[in-house]
């Protein structure tokens, strides 16, 4: 059965980088879209950024965008969300997920898989 692993969060100060891992283990990504989303106190969980690990679809939210990039190592299985120039307003707790289908779906409800999730602080 595929589990998801997220790592990487921390505690930065504002205008520092991060970067969070998605390792899958019990078997590939081969087929699966891969994601990651982020949920404030009191917010909804939102769409950061993903990629279709077997396509060529790949999108980050239009608001992060300069900011935030993926980048993939096939041999580890690891789906990673670069995060540069962080803001406070992006502390939250940061989840990997994923499904096997050949769509890049925006919408949580969408994936059946989900990692534990990371959180990542950003003090001013």
């Amino acid at each position: 059965q595929v589990q998801l692993m997220e790592s990487g969060g921390g505690t930065v100060q504002a205008g520092d980088s991060l970067r969070l891992g998605c390792t899958v283990s019990g078997g590939t990504f081969d087929g699966y879209t891969v994601v990651w989303f982020r949920q404030a106190p009191g917010k909804e969980r939102e769409f950061v950024a993903g990629l279709m690990w077997s396509g060529s679809d790949i999108r980050v939210a239009e608001a992060l965008k300069g900011r935030f990039a993926l980048s993939r190592d096939n041999a580890k299985n690891t789906l990673y969300l670069q995060m540069n120039s962080l803001k406070p307003e992006d502390t939250a707790v940061y989840f990997c997920a994923t499904r096997s289908m050949w769509r890049l779906i925006a919408r949580a409800s969408d994936y059946d898989r989900w990692g534990q999730g990371t959180q990542v602080t950003v003090s001013s």
